[in-house]
């Protein structure tokens, strides 16, 4: 997810839509990010304000306020536990496995990761990925056969920036006992932590492979690509299935929509960040009452932004990974399952170990 698009283009229906001046606005955006956070909603706060703000936030949230998503009850302990730190990871079990590699009929790999690199669509300042190799060769020669070699440094947001796999320390919200909280009901003194997450931290994950679908919701709308505002209901995906003679989700697979957004990358920039296709909360609801592991698009939120409810931005993303453990794999490349109709596969992703990240970088991929 791109936290960025909440200062940028969100405002609560109540606030004005036309300062005065560079003060005013100034004054807006932090009187909307305030009244953001008290309202019980905070998945962009925890993403992307800094963890001073946070604490001020939960001082001022009321404690009998009650969370909108949650209806009025707590969403832990998990099914696996107080302690789990792995969500639907779990879900991934040796029968899921043999199943998935069941689906393997050509043998054929489908890259779903696009290219880190310089230029591909952001919100502020985050960087996508410089490589620097000091000098070339950086270093040598050694030995008589006068080896030479290079290395790198990498400068760049490896968990939340291009393809990217959101961990259950991404997003917390407020709940109804007026605490900030993650999934399993982790607070943020649990969580939180200046060099890397204390708990929930990506290397806890082990590797996934199950069985994957991909929801071509673009070919049952037609056109080039879904509308950027279009939100995808529960009626799209049973029709999607059936145009497809797809078996619904079950426990532990990964659902990909391709809604043709992915068109944009690097092609336009801003029309790729203003919004997207994508499930909205009663699809994100009929989801995870299916016990998917995971939930990944063509688009940077997978969810429809700004979504059905314009006062619940990102609501899948705290319905998914904090209520459900529900993981979220963000700018993949469908184009070609799309194009060859590869509707059902084996589905893989190994999230890099790096202790206490966010998110993960990574080529997931399907095999068909």
């Amino acid at each position: 997810m791109q936290p960025g698009w909440l200062k940028e283009f969100w405002r609560r229906e109540d606030e004005q839509e036309t300062p005065t001046d560079a003060t005013t606005e100034t004054a807006q955006a932090a009187v909307s990010r305030r009244s953001f956070v008290t309202s019980g909603f905070v998945a962009g706060v925890a993403a992307g304000m800094a963890a001073g703000q946070v604490a001020q936030a939960q001082a001022q949230a009321p404690a009998a306020a009650q969370n909108p998503l949650s209806g009025g009850n707590n969403w832990w302990p998990s099914p696996w536990g107080p302690q789990d730190q792995r969500g639907a990871n779990n879900r991934i079990t040796p029968a899921k496995v043999l199943e998935a590699a069941k689906l393997i009929k050509t043998g054929k790999i489908y890259q779903l990761g696009r290219v880190l690199e310089k230029g591909i669509p952001l919100f502020g300042e985050r960087l996508g990925g410089h490589v620097v190799i000091p000098g070339g060769p950086t270093g040598g020669p050694f030995g008589n056969q006068k080896l030479h070699y290079n290395d790198e440094l990498f400068v760049g947001e490896i968990g939340q920036a291009g393809s990217q796999f959101d961990g259950l320390g991404h997003i917390a919200m407020v709940a109804n006992d007026g605490k900030l909280r993650y999934y399993n009901g982790l607070t943020q003194d649990e969580v939180g932590g200046t060099y890397g997450l204390q708990k929930l931290g990506i290397e806890h994950l082990r590797p996934f492979f199950t069985r994957g679908i991909l929801l071509d919701v673009l070919a049952l709308k037609g056109g080039d690509r879904l509308p950027i505002d279009y939100v995808i209901t529960v009626a799209d995906i049973e029709a999607t299935l059936k145009k497809q003679n797809t078996r619904e989700p079950g426990e532990g697979d990964a659902v990909l929509f391709h809604t043709g957004h992915g068109t944009l990358w690097k092609k336009n920039n801003a029309e790729f960040n203003k919004g997207c296709p994508g499930p909205g909360l009663t699809a994100g609801r009929w989801l995870a009452d299916k016990k998917v592991a995971v939930v990944g698009a063509d688009t940077w939120p997978v969810e429809a932004v700004p979504g059905e409810n314009p006062n619940l931005p990102f609501a899948c993303h705290t319905l998914w990974l904090t209520m459900n453990g529900i993981f979220i794999n963000e700018n993949l490349d469908t184009s070609e399952l799309a194009k060859d109709r590869a509707y059902e596969f084996a589905w893989s992703f190994n999230p890099a170990r790096i202790k206490g990240a966010t998110g993960s970088p990574g080529n997931s991929m399907a095999i068909a």
